[in-house]
């Protein structure tokens, strides 16, 4: 299996609905996450959520 190691960005994100303005949120590249690849199976809790690129370069997530 696969495991993608690539440095992970912080960044600060505020929002009227955002309690805690000065929350770090971890950005992570979709190219570093589908690694080449047009979909990708994400395991949350024993459910699996696929996650598509497509042909117009937008993602969807789908359970």
């Amino acid at each position: 299996m696969n495991h993608f190691t690539q440095q992970k960005e912080s960044v600060a994100v505020a929002s009227e609905a955002d309690p805690d303005p000065g929350k770090r949120v971890i950005r992570i590249k979709s190219e570093d996450l589908l690694q080449q690849q047009r979909e990708v199976e994400i395991d949350h809790h024993g459910r699996i959520y696929r996650l598509r690129l497509t042909q117009l370069n937008k993602l969807i997530l789908t359970a």
